[in-house]
């Protein structure tokens, strides 16, 4: 119990020593790829965004949608990649193969659809090398390049909205 808790302190200043140094900036390359982080125990229609992206006309089989859930023992074969708790160690370390090639890839565009703060979540969004980060919280504002406050239920609101702004920034 006590080690958890150290566990996540330094995990959480891992988050913060890399906040501290993201540079957020927005250029005008046009969206390609892109990468969907859920919370499996918030939202459970991520193939809402699969079709989502056909309308915007982005087909890459490069997307990503990754699901986390505390339920380490749960498997769901829909989800490209399933991450628990136990996927990740000390100081930020990954110890998920696919977790880690999903960080590392450089996204055009990375959706973090939870609304409730988690510190995986927030890990894997905060260390990703996604190029525009999008986020529905504003738990921690240093996390995305833009924020769209909606609730989960409102994902309509949501697809609108980004599809809005991301024409505005001329990314579409």
């Amino acid at each position: 119990m006590i080690l958890k808790a150290f566990k996540e302190k330094s995990n959480r200043k891992y988050v913060n020593n890399l906040l501290a140094a993201r540079k957020s900036r927005v250029n005008q390359t046009k969206i390609k790829t892109v990468a969907v982080l859920l919370n499996a125990n918030e939202f459970h229609e991520f193939e809402v965004f699969r079709v989502f992206f056909k309308s915007l006309g982005l087909e890459s089989p490069k997307h990503k949608i990754i699901a986390f859930t505390l339920d380490d023992k749960l498997e769901h074969n829909e989800w490209n990649t399933h991450v628990s708790p136990k996927d990740f160690g000390w100081k930020g370390k990954i110890n998920n193969a696919d977790l880690e090639t999903f960080i590392k890839e450089p996204y055009d565009l990375l959706i973090s659809f939870y609304k409730n703060p988690v510190l995986q979540l927030d890990l894997i969004t905060a260390a990703s090398k996604a190029q525009f980060k999008v986020g529905i919280t504003r738990t921690d504002e240093r996390l995305y390049d833009l924020i769209i406050d909606v609730d989960l239920k409102d994902i309509n609101i949501f697809k609108q909205e980004l599809k809005k702004y991301l024409n505005i920034l001329n990314k579409l």
